[in-house]
């Protein structure tokens, strides 16, 4: 699991906001655990 907060801490409601840099740093993590992943095989 890739957590990434949510502004005023708000989360599971529609009032749920995150920052778009915070959404980049999250699917960059992503990313190097697949290609770290890849790697191993």
């Amino acid at each position: 699991m890739i957590f990434i907060p949510c502004v005023k801490g708000i989360s599971h409601n529609e009032a749920e906001k995150i920052l778009p840099a915070w959404s980049e740093k999250g699917a960059n993590v992503l990313l190097h655990s697949v290609l770290s992943a890849a790697q191993e095989l």
